[in-house]
C-alpha cells in the first residue's frame, strides 16, 4: 500500500535517516583490510542503539539475523555479517543499513573500496552512484516510477553494465517495505504516479556482467550468477512538488 506521510512523519524519518547516514560513515571509517564484517556490524548496532528510540530495521526483519547487510565483490545484497568474512585489499563492500526511529524507517546503502581497488571496480562504483543521482533527479511529483527506472537504466547501460531486475527499490515508512515498487529499469510515464509526501527508497544494484542473480544456501546472500562484481547505492527520499528531499544524509554530508 502507498501511504502519504505527514510533515511530522517526514521529520521523524529524516531523523532516522540521519542515524543511518552517520552509521554508514562510521562503518566507512573502519572498513579496511583485516576487519571482519561482523565487527562492522557490532559497531553499527552499538551506534544505532545509542540513540533513544532507535533500533536497527534489519535485525529480525523476515528473520534476518544482523543489523547490516554486508555484501562483498560479486555479492549483490543481503550478505550476512560474519566473523569469518574478513575484508581483503582490493575488495568492494556494499553496506546496507536501515534504522527504525519511533516506528518509522529509513534505508540507505553505499559501496566502499577496501584499500586500493581495480580500475574496473572504481568505474562500477562511479557509474552506480551516477545512476542513483539520475534516479533521484527523476523523483518528483507527477512523474512515475518508470521515470526513475528509465533514468537509472540509461546511465547503467550506456556504461556497458547491467541493472539487476529481480530486486527493486520500494516505498518505506511505518513498514520497511511499502508500495510502490521502484525498479531500476522501465519506461517513462509508466507505473505508479509519484505524489507529494510519498517516501521511497531508490537503490540501483548494478552488475559489471549480466543482470542474472541467484541466492546462496544461507537463503539470504544474493550473488551475480556469472561471478562478476556488483555495486549498490541507495537513498530514502520524500517526494516534493519540485523534486525531493533526501532523508538519509548526515549534517554537512554531500548527498549520494
Amino acid at each position: 500500500m502507498i501511504t502519504i506521510k505527514s510533515p511530522r512523519e517526514v521529520e521523524t524519518m529524516a531523523a532516522a535517516g540521519q542515524i543511518v547516514a552517520e552509521t554508514l560513515l562510521l562503518v566507512g571509517r573502519h572498513a579496511r583490510p583485516g576487519i571482519s564484517t561482523a565487527e562492522l556490524d557490532d559497531l553499527a548496532e552499538e551506534f544505532i542503539g545509542s540513540h533513544p528510540g532507535a533500533r536497527p530495521s534489519f535485525k529480525g526483519l523476515y528473520d534476518f539475523p544482523k543489523s547490516l547487510c554486508t555484501s562483498i565483490n560479486n555479492e549483490v545484497v543481503h550478505g550476512i555479517p560474519s566473523r569469518e568474512r574478513v575484508l581483503e585489499e582490493g575488495d568492494i563492500l556494499s553496506v546496507d543499513c536501515g534504522v527504525c526511529l519511533d516506528g518509522l524507517h529509513a534505508d540507505s546503502a553505499t559501496t566502499l573500496a577496501i584499500g586500493n581497488v581495480s580500475d574496473e571496480a572504481q568505474r562500477l562504483m562511479l557509474i552506480t552512484r551516477e545512476a542513483l543521482e539520475a534516479g533521484l533527479a527523476a523523483a518528483k511529483a507527477d512523474n512515475r516510477v518508470g521515470d526513475i527506472g528509465y533514468a537509472v537504466q540509461q546511465v547503467v547501460e550506456a556504461a556497458g553494465f547491467n541493472v539487476v531486475r529481480e530486486l527493486v527499490g520500494h516505498g518505506i515508512g511505518t513498514s520497511f517495505h511499502e508500495g510502490p515498487q521502484v525498479p531500476n529499469y522501465g519506461k517513462p510515464k509508466r507505473g505508479a504516479r509519484l505524489t507529494k509526501g510519498m517516501t521511497i527508497a531508490i537503490e540501483p544494484m548494478v552488475n559489471i556482467g549480466g543482470p542474472e542473480i541467484h541466492t546462496l544456501g544461507d537463503k539470504w546472500t544474493v550473488v551475480t550468477r556469472d561471478g562478476t562484481l556488483s555495486a549498490h547505492f541507495e537513498h530514502t527520499v520524500v517526494i516534493l512538488d519540485d523534486g525531493n528531499q533526501i532523508l538519509t544524509v548526515a549534517p554537512a554530508a554531500t548527498p549520494a
